[in-house]
């Protein structure tokens, strides 16, 4: 009987981390995913700031969620690390931490505190230099005095975790003094990732995500949640939700769709909230859907292939919810920056996203200029009945009150009578080139 031989085949941990630091973030969704981790820990306020104070810049993330016991610290700072993930959950891979910190640093403290009676912190830190010299996973002797100075700031009053990244090779320079376009630099982060966290968190800053209201700030400006359905707005249209199941032979759930059309310019509350719901890729970039996992925004904008973006449709915005137990069916990435819509679903999705599209159109073109068909008995025949137009926005608008209304079969039924009794009449509002082949539209339309 032959030998076997068993040889280990563990990963360089050099090589691995190394590997991992191109996944797939920025800056700004590296930091959302850590926030992920202080919103599973049932934080009520996140603190967020980016120092370019002294030589070296730093990022903190700091919570005031559960904080962890140094067992569970440990586990935390191992890739792939071994835990259970609830249904609302925004986890997924048990990577995030790590791969979220090193794509932008080269080294990760973290601090925590975990008992609620008593004032003891613990902490460890991973650092890609130390791992490269040695090639193996291990964690350094604590800087207890270090993990005192973050304590005292920020969890002598509450439990809680504190995210430090260190050595931020890929954000400056760090070979030296910080130039005036690390400056520069570290100034537009601050900003692009205020928004980018009031985007993605929209619900859990308004309260809206079955949880109570959290609190984030950066560098101690208090976020406002970026909505993208603009629904303060008295003009926006909300179509009627649908809701569809998806599944396969290992998982299923349910996706809930809920279209919306923004207000044009004119009809919005300011110019000024016009031009902050264009939000970061102005108002042809935003436009379609907008995909959430269990109410944390994956994806904003874009029709996922369905069609291209088109100025007359700039005001179509459609919300997706799918829960995390769908998550094969999604395709999500370990980022949590991208997915991709599932085929049937796809194919469930196709008629209501034309029904909003042909709403948002209506609206772009504003309200309808009354035209008069001709009197003169000179036109001829041919001419008369081709359709108008101002008559054709007409039927648009129609359709899409309607469908905001519930009442899409009702329209249908009224327009396939109308095609009976006034079959020129339909004719005239380009609903048909005869009153039998109408009628079949409408019923088909119903």
């Amino acid at each position: 009987m032959p030998r076997t031989h068993r040889r280990d085949i563990t990963p360089s941990a050099s090589r691995l981390l190394s590997s991992l630091r191109d996944v797939g973030y920025d800056f700004t969704t590296a930091v959302a995913d850590i926030v992920d981790n202080s919103i599973a820990a049932n934080a009520s306020r996140i603190d967020i700031r980016i120092d370019d104070r002294g030589a070296e810049p730093s990022v903190l993330i700091a919570d005031n969620g559960c904080g962890m016991t140094r067992a569970t610290l440990v586990e935390a700072l191992r890739l792939g690390s071994r835990r259970d993930y609830e249904r609302d959950d925004l986890g997924k891979f048990g990577l995030g931490l790590k791969t979220a910190s090193f794509s932008q640093c080269r080294r990760l403290v973290v601090v925590s505190r975990h008992s609620v009676h008593r004032y003891r912190v613990t902490t460890a830190t991973l650092d890609l230099d130390a791992i490269a010299s040695k090639d193996r996973w291990v964690l350094p002797p604590p800087d207890l005095h270090y993990a005192n100075e973050v304590g005292s700031d920020w969890l002598l009053s509450s439990t809680g975790t504190v995210v430090i990244w260190q050595r931020l090779d890929r954000v400056v320079s760090i070979s030296g003094p910080l130039n005036g376009w690390d400056r520069r630099r570290l100034g537009k982060l601050i900003k692009d990732t205020a928004f980018h966290l009031s985007m993605v968190f929209h619900r859990f800053l308004e309260g809206k995500a079955g949880r109570r209201r959290i609190r984030i700030t950066v560098n101690g400006h208090r976020l406002r949640p970026w909505s993208p359905f603009a629904t303060d707005e008295s003009s926006t249209q909300c179509m009627t939700p649908q809701s569809f199941e998806l599944g396969s032979s290992s998982v299923h759930g349910r996706v809930l769709m809920q279209a919306y059309v923004l207000p044009t310019r004119e009809q919005f509350s300011s110019p000024d909230e016009f031009e902050r719901l264009s939000g970061p890729r102005k108002w042809n970039g935003q436009q379609g859907f907008y995909i959430y996992r269990n109410n944390r925004l994956i994806q904003s904008g874009g029709w996922c292939g369905l069609r291209a973006p088109d100025e007359h449709t700039k005001l179509a915005r459609v919300a997706i919810d799918f829960p995390s137990s769908l998550d094969p069916l999604f395709n999500v990435n370990i980022a949590k920056m991208r997915v991709s819509l599932p085929t049937d679903l796809r194919l469930l999705v196709e008629r209501a996203v034309l029904d909003v599209v042909k709403a948002a159109q209506a609206t772009y073109r504003g309200p309808l200029k009354v035209v008069h068909p001709p009197s003169d008995p000179a036109v001829s025949e041919k001419s008369r009945l081709q359709p108008h137009t101002s008559y054709t926005e007409l039927m648009v608008a129609l359709r899409a009150a309607a469908l905001v209304t519930g009442q899409s079969r009702s329209l249908a039924k009224v327009l396939d009578r109308l095609g009976q009794d006034a079959p020129d009449l339909a004719v005239l509002l380009g609903l048909q080139q005869s009153p039998r082949r109408y009628v079949k539209r409408g019923r088909a339309d119903a």
